[in-house]
């Protein structure tokens, strides 16, 4: 993903994965997909400033329930960790983790910095919100109120969009005055690419688990990414 705002908010508006081929794929699950939208860079923090996959061999990442972004800490090198959000606090103060990935608002607000205060901008991904219905609930709607929601949905988007940006800069300028412990380190694109260069094991974790449709749907992405890029 990029990690200039305005080309990830112009990601998610012209994607044909986002906005075509997704919501066939939550329909198959009785749910109609609304909106997707960017809620912030994900940012991993740490016990330890590091820049290489290397640095990260061995560290205990608390991660959400979810297979794919397990498989992605263990391409970094580190132990992917599930815990429940309400632990992540007292695991990181005790060291039972060494590590966690969160927007940098969330990082703030939850006050992750005061015991994981080295904060690693990686590039590798953005923390995404789907908003949905139940099917058949929605289906049920009048052809007006359907419309209506979906206006709803779109209203939403843009107020989050206005709500987002800047609110990563301030809320890391609020990190920065409230604690000397942190540190930020921002890879540069070689160090990024050395992290990149572990993808097409995720990618092949991913195509495993979702066949010849999730191997569709991840060439989408790419062309999606690439002609955002080339534009």
């Amino acid at each position: 993903m990029p990690t200039d705002m305005n080309q990830v908010v112009s990601f998610f508006r012209e994607s044909k994965a986002i906005n075509e081929d997704f919501p066939k794929l939550y329909a198959q699950k009785g749910l109609e997909l609304l909106k997707m939208y960017p809620e912030g860079e994900m940012v991993i923090t740490l016990d330890e400033p590091a820049t290489t996959p290397e640095e990260l061999n061995n560290k205990k990442i608390r991660v959400m329930t979810n297979p794919l972004l397990s498989e992605t800490y263990s391409a970094f090198g580190a132990t992917p960790t599930p815990l429940p959000w309400g632990e992540v606090y007292g695991a990181l103060q005790t060291n039972m983790i060494q590590g966690q990935e969160n927007p940098i608002f969330w990082i703030e607000s939850g006050g992750l910095y005061e015991v994981s205060p080295n904060l690693i901008f990686t590039g590798h991904g953005w923390f995404t919100t789907a908003m949905m219905a139940n099917q058949d609930f929605y289906n049920d709607l009048s052809d007006e109120d359907q419309q209506l929601v979906q206006k709803a949905a779109d209203y939403a988007f843009e107020e989050i969009i206005q709500h987002i940006d800047g609110l990563a800069d301030r809320s890391l300028e609020k990190i920065t005055k409230s604690s000397d412990k942190v540190t930020v380190t921002r890879l540069d694109d070689a160090q990024i690419a050395a992290f990149k260069a572990r993808a097409p094991k995720v990618e092949d974790k991913f195509i495993d688990m979702t066949g010849d449709n999730g191997k569709t749907l991840l060439n989408q992405f790419k062309q999606d990414l690439e002609r955002l890029q080339t534009n």
